[in-house]
């Protein structure tokens, strides 16, 4: 089983369950590093001034957002610290929605969600909840000082979290500018029954150990040749990780009856992020 990335608590009411958030899917793609070819040592990205062409000390980079074309406003390390959402650890959950009305341009990162810490019961009671609702719940969590718009939902006998794109983060479809020809299209029957046709004839089952990446097949394969002939030059490479405190749990029960007494809470909104455009207009 895959390191996870982070540990803490799914959180709804006054209901805690402690999880390990796991990698879903994993980078095919083949990385091509830079590398000087007299020594074969790594090359970076140098810090360039983009107007005069010459190299910048460090100590002379700030951060700027740009406020209108070619004026910027600079933010100071200090201020970005203070902006940046708590690290709170849990998946907040603020409300459930039904499973199918997240349009999918909005969907991110998928990760597994796994029970930490004897949270396995109230793990597979949040499950079976969602799975006999048709819901999916709606959550906030914080990730690498970012904090993200997620959805938690059942899979099989697990839990998956996707994290979703802030709503300004995603253009209409009419953005496309389709014209009449696309919108008004008068769809001829006999194509239209040609068309089903076709697509009846190459319908399959989904086998995903069928579908292959040509390039990096193609790619991988080059390598394994030139190094069966020696050509390698060896570059060192650093490792990095990361641990966290999982949440503990009360009794389940008594957490649901708690959460459901008195007046039904009111659903929580999403809090909302400040983007440029924002500040511009306060």
């Amino acid at each position: 089983m895959p390191r996870a990335i982070w540990k803490g608590a799914i959180s709804f009411g006054l209901v805690h369950i402690p999880v390990s958030l796991n990698t879903a899917v994993r980078s095919e793609r083949v990385d091509f590093d830079w590398l000087d070819k007299r020594s074969m040592d790594p090359v970076g990205y140098k810090r360039i001034n983009k107007v005069t062409g010459k190299d910048i000390d460090k100590e002379n980079i700030v951060k700027g957002v740009q406020y209108e074309k070619g004026r910027y406003v600079v933010i100071s390390e200090d201020e970005i610290r203070k902006a940046r959402p708590e690290a709170t650890q849990t998946i907040d959950i603020f409300s459930f929605v039904d499973h199918n009305v997240i349009p999918l341009q909005h969907f991110d990162t998928p990760y597994y969600l796994s029970p930490d810490k004897r949270g396995g019961k109230v793990y597979a009671l949040l499950r079976e909840t969602l799975e006999s609702t048709g819901k999916v719940a709606l959550a906030t969590v914080v990730l690498h000082t970012q904090q993200h718009l997620a959805l938690l939902r059942p899979l099989d006998d697990a839990l998956v979290m996707i994290t979703l794109r802030w709503p300004e983060e995603v253009r209409g479809i009419d953005s496309l500018e389709l014209d009449k020809s696309v919108t008004d299209a008068k769809v001829d029957k006999r194509e239209l029954q040609m068309a089903k046709r076709l697509v009846e004839d190459m319908s399959g089952e989904w086998a995903p150990d069928e579908y292959q990446n040509v390039f990096k097949q193609t790619i991988m394969d080059l390598v394994e040749e030139k190094a069966s002939k020696g050509k390698i030059a060896v570059v060192e490479s650093g490792k990095d990780g990361e641990g966290e405190k999982s949440a503990d749990i009360i009794d389940l029960t008594e957490l649901l009856k708690r959460s459901l007494g008195g007046k039904a809470p009111a659903k929580k909104k999403a809090p909302a992020r400040k983007s440029a455009a924002s500040k511009k207009a306060s």
